[in-house]
This record gives structure tokens, C-alpha cells and sequence, in this order.
């Protein structure tokens, strides 16, 4: 059965850039910062392809946020995805704001699956995919993984880790918990979210690129859709951690107890 599949994708910082607070502590300073797709997304776009190579269907790649947001869809159109989004808001997204532009665009594409990473690494709340779920009344699994005995690494390379049934109706997730992983089957439509070891992100070929520029782009503003912008989780103030001191030497075990007895009185 083919699956039309709703993949969310988002712009975040680099982790790999020095990241530096305005003085004012109103947010962190943009200048000189890249910016990339969120790699929990890119593994959700990668398991939407590697589900469509498998089954048939499409892979429509949805993004909130401003002109740069355009960068990390034609990215996954680059990967293999058919079309996409973006969903013009340039204010502070929180997941309630997030899962309800979301939700919007569940009801006017009707996907099969909505795929989407566990969290975003720029705020790590990762409450995104719970939210959508509640708001569409449809099963959920999050952070889902991949059984590392069920195949071998050339298997792993290529195969998708979410499982279809025969009939199309229902899917079966590998998920991670406390305790190791545990397995969920859901029907369809279905929301879930992915973690790191489900799958490695392939790399966009130069053909991938050249064809994702003449993909659709729908550009849609979210003040059209009906939906509250204003954020429930709203950021006061960010402050740079503390420096930490430098460490000290000591000659000797009793030199050691005396500080942490009488200096750091962790004795």
C-alpha cells in the first residue's frame, strides 16, 4: 500500500558554532551563526524515503518559520522528498504553536504518517510530536528505533525501520525506553517521532539538488490558518553558565579531605 507521508522539518542553529548571548539576554546572537536541519528531522526524512522506496506513496516535507526555513525543505527535497511547505511565521514557535500549525496541515493533506524528530536541538523540549497527536486523536509512538539483531548492516543501510502491515492499515514501531525497547503497533493515520539510531541520513546527490530546485514549494502564511501564534511557553531571560574555576593540586589525601571538608563542604 502506498503512503502518503507528512514529514516536519526544522531550521536550527549549528551546533558545531559558537553560540553567544546578547547582552540583553533576550536570545542568543544570530550574526555569523549557519544554520542546518534539525538532525532528529533528517533522520524522520530519511524514514519517510526509505518507507516510499519500499511501499510507493509521496513524501511532503513541511517547515515553519521565515525565508531561511526555505534552505532545510529544498534540503529534503534534494534527499528525495516531492514536495514542500512553509508555513510563513516569523515570531517564537513553542510546541503547543508548533503541533497546532501541524495539526492544520494534517487536515488539508491527510498523510498516512506524520514523521517527525524527537525534538529539536535548539530548545530539547521535545513535546512536538505528543501535542499533534493529542490535538488529532491519533496513535502515537515516540523515539523510534530500530532492533539491531533483526538485520544485517547492509539491511540496516537501506531498509526502513518502521514496519507496514500487509493490509496497510497499521504499523509496527521499535521504540526506545528505560529498559531497553519495546514494540508498538498503531493504526493508521498515525504520529511518530525518531530517534537517533533508527537510521543514517543518506547524503543529497548533485542530480537530488539540481531536480529539488524545480520542486513545489507551497508558501502559506499561519496567520491564515486559524491558530493561536501566541506561544504558552514563553523565555524570560538566557544567561551564559557560570565560568568554571580552575582546578587546584594537592599533595596529598589529607590536604584533598581538609578542602572538600572545609572549602566545599561536600564532607
Amino acid at each position: 500500500m502506498a503512503l502518503k507521508i507528512l514529514a516536519s522539518v526544522t531550521r536550527v542553529e549549528d551546533p558545531e558554532s559558537k553560540i553567544k548571548v546578547k547582552p540583553d539576554g533576550t536570545g542568543i546572537v544570530t550574526d555569523g551563526v549557519n544554520h542546518k536541519m534539525n538532525p532528529f528531522d533528517e533522520i524522520a526524512v530519511e524514514e519517510a524515503l526509505r518507507l516510499k522506496e519500499k511501499h510507493g506513496g509521496e513524501v511532503v516535507v513541511a517547515a515553519m518559520g521565515g525565508d531561511g526555513s526555505v534552505t532545510e525543505i529544498r534540503a529534503a527535497l534534494a534527499m528525495g522528498a516531492d514536495r514542500g511547505i512553509l508555513v510563513r511565521h516569523d515570531g517564537p514557535l513553542d510546541p503547543v504553536v508548533a503541533s497546532a500549525l501541524l495539526a492544520k496541515l494534517f487536515e488539508a493533506e491527510k498523510p498516512d504518517l506524520v514523521l517527525l524528530g524527537k525534538q529539536s536541538i535548539d530548545d530539547d523540549q521535545g513535546q512536538a510530536g505528543q501535542y499533534l497527536a493529542a490535538r488529532l486523536g491519533r496513535p502515537q509512538a515516540t523515539f523510534a528505533s530500530k532492533k539491531e539483531s533483526l538485520e544485517s548492516e547492509a539491511e540496516r543501510r537501506k531498509e526502513p525501520g518502521l514496519t507496514l502491515s500487509a493490509d496497510g492499515r497499521s504499523l509496527a514501531v521499535v521504540r526506545e525506553v528505560d529498559g531497553g525497547v519495546e514494540t508498538l503497533e498503531l493504526n493508521l493515520p498515525a504520529v511518530v517521532t525518531t530517534d537517533l539510531r533508527l537510521n543514517k541520513p543518506r547524503f543529497a546527490s548533485l542530480p537530488g539538488i539540481m531536480r529539488a530546485k524545480k520542486k513545489e514549494v507551497k508558501d502559506l502564511q499561519a496567520t491564515t490558518l486559524g491558530v493561536d501564534l501566541a506561544p504558552k511557553v514563553v523565555v524570560r531571560r538566557l544567561a551564559e553558565p557560570p565560568v568554571r574555576a580552575g582546578g587546584q593540586k594537592v599533595q596529598d589525601v589529607e590536604e584533598l579531605w581538609k578542602k572538600l571538608h572545609e572549602e566545599a563542604k561536600v564532607l
